[in-house]
């Protein structure tokens, strides 16, 4: 389909310096035709000639036509000078014509320019006012027929003023519609930067699961590598095994999270094979890096919704992880306690023992624990993490069954 052709517009203010000279011709001759015509039907007319005065009927034929050049600058005072120019004319009851039509221009555009309710009074006030000064005017008018052109400047005059409102509250209209669709554009804008911010946010908190417990036993178990080559080259092969195996999982797992990013239909389930059933591998895992971990009252997969599922494993992950850190090898006790509608899992450490060597990390910047806050808010749960009275550290969980909040990858 071809596109019409765009024809260059002119400014407003020469658009408006043509409609005045335009209007001023069309009064001045229009006049001048009526009173040529009356004359030869009359013999002289009935009606003041226009030359007489001084030609003060030209005058103001062509005050209210040029003055149309600044209506859209000075609206009222355009109306008003029309007006003006009006009732003189009728009062010194020059000949009728379409003198009326500058008067017409103005009052529409009073009303269409206007604010609206302020604008509108003074064109009521203004069009009572001339109809009570062309009635009077006309009050000896012969033939009586002619009275009809003074009840069509009244309707007219009220015509334009309403074909002015209606075209004013059109804008109005489309500007608030506009408005509207740059307020919901925005709002979606800032919905997306959200989806993003949180989209990151769950990316992180994987990325820092994988890598911080993976590094963490890798970390162990070559230190142990390191220790025991000399002495039991036979365990090295073991370590070795370990640190393979971890580093396998720790891949297959960035896997999975990197194909949930090339991901087309944008799902947020868990990731796959990450659950309870993987909670002994764990466990085996961490005391292969020195932990006595003892476990209670872990439930069935089937028991749990999920999202919390995979919620339970990623905090039993980063629990670990974090004892392996910071405090190296101790005894860890976890327990489940899995109610009709609240899970809550307890992992106690008991604090590094006086003998053993320091951990791999005995400070932190704190982002596992606020990783498992936020997991855990977004399934409408709390974390509460604290040191205990024997010196070690206590995390505490709490999930409800039917999560409020979203799913967390």
């Amino acid at each position: 389909m071809r596109r019409g052709v765009d024809l260059p517009r002119l400014p407003a203010l020469a658009q408006d310096l043509l409609l005045a000279v335009l209007v001023t011709a069309m009064q001045v001759q229009g006049v001048g035709a009526t009173a040529a015509a009356e004359a030869a039907a009359d013999g002289e007319g009935t009606a003041r000639a226009l030359t007489d005065l001084g030609g003060l009927a030209y005058l103001l034929l062509v005050a209210s036509g040029l003055v149309l050049a600044g209506r859209r600058r000075w609206p009222v005072a355009v109306f008003l000078v029309a007006a003006s120019a009006s009732v003189g004319y009728y009062a010194l009851d020059f000949p009728d014509g379409p003198v009326w039509v500058g008067l017409f221009v103005a009052i529409y555009t009073l009303t269409s320019l206007g604010d609206g309710r302020r604008s509108l009074v003074i064109a009521g006030v203004g069009i009572t006012v001339l109809a009570v000064i062309w009635l009077v005017a006309a009050a000896d008018i012969e033939p009586r027929e002619a009275l009809g052109w003074v009840f069509f400047r009244i309707g007219a005059s009220v015509m334009s003023a309403a074909l002015g409102e209606s075209a004013r509250s059109r804008r109005v209209i489309a500007a608030e519609a506009h408005e509207r669709a740059e307020r919901a554009e925005r709002t979606r804008e800032e919905e997306a930067r959200v989806r993003v911010d949180a989209e990151r946010l769950r990316i992180a908190r994987e990325v820092h699961d994988t890598v911080a417990h993976a590094i963490a036993i890798i970390n162990v178990q070559a230190g142990v590598t390191a220790h025991v080559l000399d002495k039991r080259p036979e365990q090295v092969r073991e370590t070795l095994v370990a640190i393979e195996q971890t580093s396998a999982r720790a891949l297959r797992e960035m896997r999975t999270i990197l194909g949930m990013l090339r991901d087309a239909s944008d799902g947020r389930v868990p990731h796959p094979g990450l659950g309870l059933g993987q909670v002994d591998e764990l466990v085996a895992k961490a005391r292969d890096a020195g932990l006595d971990v003892e476990l209670e009252g872990l439930p069935s997969a089937e028991a749990l919704p999920s999202a919390v599922e995979s919620a339970v494993y990623r905090l039993l992950q980063e629990s670990i992880t974090n004892v392996i850190r910071h405090v190296g090898p101790t005894r860890v006790r976890v327990t489940v306690d899995c109610g009709a509608d609240l899970l809550t899992i307890t992992v106690t450490d008991e604090g590094r023992r006086p003998d053993d060597p320091p951990a791999t990390s005995s400070t932190g910047d704190g982002r596992g624990i606020q990783g498992m806050r936020e997991r855990c808010e977004l399934l409408g749960g709390a974390v509460d993490a604290r040191p205990t009275a024997r010196g070690g550290f206590e995390v505490t969980a709490r999930l409800p069954l039917a999560p409020a909040g979203s799913v967390p990858a």
